[in-house]
């Protein structure tokens, strides 16, 4: 495991066993377009996934790995130009459109929907999830350490 992920996904899959994501699916059932919705940390590894529609094909670790990204990178982009924090990233495609909005400092919710969905009902559900997200989430990542040390005595090697 590297120095840059804080955990690794066997931590997540047994932490998934003792936590309940079924917000995930009052979200992704609180309007008709939406087709995927996706919990990632800050990293891009997946959390949780509900999806609508089985029939939908999506790679859940990539969409959520590159939706983590896009968003990271977005958030950066503002804090250098001082605008102030991020609220939501949007991504429109002539097949449908992809949300991506923070759940505090830990996690990124993405949402894949249809093409014609109301922008504004999106807007208001990501708002009012990512709160109560970002609680479970702390409670979820709660006891994974923030860094890792090896235990490697590195001095010498500058």
């Amino acid at each position: 495991m590297s120095s840059l992920e804080p955990y690794s996904s066997d931590d997540v899959k047994r932490r998934k066993k003792r936590h309940n994501f079924d917000f995930l699916s009052k979200i992704s059932i609180s309007e008709s377009g939406i087709k995927k919705v996706i919990l990632v940390d800050r990293t891009g590894l997946t959390i949780a996934s509900v999806s609508k529609f089985s029939y939908f094909p999506a790679d859940v670790d990539g969409i959520g790995a590159i939706a983590s990204a896009v968003f990271c990178a977005s958030e950066e982009q503002g804090k250098n130009l001082e605008l102030g924090d991020l609220e939501i990233v949007t991504s429109e495609f002539s097949g449908g459109k992809i949300f991506a909005s923070s759940c505090g400092p830990k996690g990124v919710l993405t949402l894949i929907s249809d093409p014609d969905i109301n922008i504004g009902l999106i807007r208001l559900i990501l708002k009012c999830s990512g709160d109560e997200l970002k609680e479970i989430l702390d409670e979820f990542l709660s006891d994974i350490p923030e860094t890792l040390d090896s235990g490697l005595d590195l001095s010498d090697l500058d």
